[in-house]
């Protein structure tokens, strides 16, 4: 499936958060071929320019609908600063499509802002980041939040009082802490949002799944899909590709749900 398969997104503005890469760069090229304005996301100003240009360059992209945003997910203040920038230069902001995410390291390594680097990464930056756009994505009915998470959210559990696993780390447990971090995030009332696994894709984290996928584009489709106004979504709903399914149980439980907003909170350092 292309992005001609689509209704056209035309006056959209989506921010596509890790799009210098993967499924992130995929799905900020089909929405900008179905007329979308993408907020390109990279870990440096340069990576994200460098991707707009690449889009431009190799997909016949019209430059106008790219807009490059840099900001390392490992240092909050940064994520502070992008959201401070698009509130001011895209006030009214369609979607959110919190993609940015790595494979945790081999070896425990902690922020500055002292968080396990794939939880801040994969989780708690795209907690402070939905929070601090949440005027701009309810600034008119529709607005929604995409979080692109993973199958192996069902084998995690958030170790309540270690969430940085200094007592015991691996690296498997750590990133699928982070992406059912990221699935219960999506149950949080105060923007509609979804969460979807876009299925196992040949890109860097592919390692953590196994030897062989489906393309980074046949990945975004599915991220693409739930950009879509006319898709009807369901606050908090779990997606594998383009089937609605059950997430694990602890990404809906009302209580954990809570429980992990109250300590995203203290891990930010901000108060929603």
């Amino acid at each position: 499936m292309s992005g001609s398969d689509f209704s056209s997104l035309n006056g959209r503005t989506v921010l596509v958060t890790g799009a210098t890469t993967g499924i992130g760069y995929e799905t900020a090229r089909l929405l900008a071929e179905r007329g979308a304005t993408v907020l390109v996301h990279g870990r440096t100003a340069q990576e994200a320019r460098a991707a707009t240009d690449r889009l431009v360059s190799t997909g016949g992209l019209p430059a106008e609908r790219l807009c490059p945003f840099g900001a390392d997910f490992s240092r909050l203040e940064e994520v502070e600063l992008l959201a401070g920038r698009v509130v001011v230069e895209h006030p009214h902001l369609d979607v959110l499509v919190n993609n940015a995410a790595l494979a945790a390291p081999e070896r425990h390594t902690i922020t500055v802002d002292g968080n396990e680097i794939a939880f801040q990464v994969n989780f708690l930056a795209h907690y402070l980041l939905t929070n601090l756009l949440e005027q701009a994505l309810t600034s008119d009915p529709g607005g929604r939040v995409v979080n692109v998470s993973s199958s192996l959210h069902r084998t995690a559990s958030i170790q309540w009082s270690d969430p940085n696993r200094a007592r015991r780390y691996s690296r498997l447990a750590a990133y699928a802490q982070s992406q059912l971090a990221l699935t219960a995030f999506a149950a949080d009332p105060r923007v509609t949002a979804v969460s979807v696994h876009p299925g196992i894709c040949e890109t860097a984290l592919l390692p953590l799944y196994g030897h062989s996928g489906a393309t980074a584009t046949d990945g975004a489709v599915h991220v693409v899909r739930l950009c879509d106004p006319a898709v009807e979504i369901v606050n908090g709903a779990y997606y594998d590709r383009d089937e609605r399914v059950a997430p694990a149980p602890a990404a809906t439980e009302e209580r954990t749900v809570k429980r992990l907003n109250k300590l995203a909170d203290v891990l930010v350092g901000h108060t929603a």
